[in-house]
């Protein structure tokens, strides 16, 4: 750890070198919903130390942020939590390939309520309908959003989605269905465990097998054609031991390029 930090501070002084003390542009990222908290943590602690640099957080969904910079959006990092989303701006050379690296993981839980009596345990043919009891089931859009996308592929492998897809609440990303769960507006939700601790009272029922999904990963790359010293300087700052202490508090993993 000692020789990783100390290759970062290098690395941090030889960039920190060329890049303007005033008038820069800001290093914009494009990060995916759930890493909200987080990042804004590290962005703060980041500009603390880089006083010159300024630093601003764009979260969506991974989906909407991939066809945002496909389109030209003016961002500098992307921060994904699907590999397959990375992968399509990649294959349209919008990302510097060699950056990309597999920075975190997640796993995915079901969650209940605060206040929600709701009683079962994550198995094959689990009876979630029934506990559901008519009421409705947050997920982030399983047609586009991650963590819908891994909540569809869990809920089929073991057997359920057929009965529970009428009742699933569809949100435009993973911290929106944590949102209509804390205010009650559905009694349950598929999140992500990194998002569980962030709403007093909500019950974490049980966390999904991890082959009954895909593996939860989040890529980080330069977007392509903006990258700047400031830009690579943020970057190696998110790739390091400091940063990768921060996301574990916050409940991710590391990944395995990080």
């Amino acid at each position: 750890m000692i020789n990783s930090l100390r290759t970062f501070a290098l690395a941090a002084a030889l960039i920190l070198a060329s890049v303007p003390a005033m008038g820069q542009e800001p290093v914009v990222i494009f990060a995916a919903a759930s890493t909200a908290t987080a990042m804004d943590e590290l962005t703060a602690r980041f500009q603390e130390t880089h006083p010159g640099i300024e630093v601003r957080a764009s979260y969506a969904a991974s989906s909407i942020l991939a066809r945002q910079i496909a389109s030209g959006a003016p961002a500098d990092i992307f921060l994904s939590a699907s590999p397959q989303w990375m992968t399509y701006v990649a294959d349209l050379g919008a990302i510097v390939a060699a950056t990309r690296v597999d920075l975190l993981t997640n796993a995915l839980v079901l969650v209940a309520a605060p206040g929600a009596r709701f009683d079962v345990t994550i198995a094959p043919g689990f009876p979630l309908a029934e506990a559901l009891a008519g009421e409705r089931l947050a997920m982030g859009d399983p047609d586009h959003v991650p963590a819908g996308i891994y909540g569809r592929e869990a809920l089929r492998s073991l057997g359920v989605w057929a009965a529970v897809n009428p009742l699933v609440a569809r949100a435009m990303d993973v911290r929106g269905a944590l949102a209509l769960v804390e205010r009650g507006e559905a009694v349950a939700g598929i999140v992500y465990a990194s998002d569980a601790n962030l709403v007093d009272g909500l019950t974490v029922v049980g966390t999904f097998p991890a082959d009954s999904h895909g593996a939860i990963v989040y890529p980080i790359a330069a977007v392509a054609g903006t990258e700047t010293a400031a830009s690579r300087l943020f970057l190696e700052f998110l790739k390091s031991d400091e940063a990768a202490a921060v996301f574990a508090r916050h409940g991710f993993g590391q990944g395995p390029g990080a």
